[in-house]
């Protein structure tokens, strides 16, 4: 585990507080606000290192930019087709869908990423 750092602190603090899964540049957006000289490769660079500590969750999207989770347990998201925003899902995790499965190619599964899609409550009453 890497050392904790100031800027690392500032990144994982913005992402819970931000609350709305961001994007790595609106990560930096919130933090140039109260500290504006950290720079953009950093909160990149510690973005990644969050994720890949397991103490984010990095979301990746099928349309728009890969988000950041502070919730880090098994769960489902919901993008928004037209907001781009993403969501947590409340259903319960099915660990057990690999098992599932017909798989008659020899894959080896290890684990699974659902993203719902469809229209927010804002974007649907636009």
């Amino acid at each position: 585990m890497a050392r904790t750092t100031i800027q690392r602190t500032l990144v994982l603090d913005a992402v819970s507080l931000l609350g709305t899964h961001p994007s790595p540049e609106e990560v930096y957006s919130f933090i140039i606000q109260k500290h504006p000289t950290v720079s953009k490769a950093t909160v990149y660079r510690n973005l990644k290192m969050l994720a890949n500590e397991r103490l984010l969750l990095k979301v990746e999207t099928p349309s728009g930019a890969d988000c950041f989770d502070h919730n880090c347990h098994n769960h489902y998201h919901f993008q928004c087709m037209g907001c781009l925003k993403v969501f947590d899902v409340e259903i319960d995790y099915m660990y057990d869908i690999e098992s599932r499965i017909k798989d008659r190619k020899g894959f080896e599964f290890i684990g699974h990423d659902i993203i719902f899609k469809g229209f927010c409550p804002a974007c649907k009453n636009a």
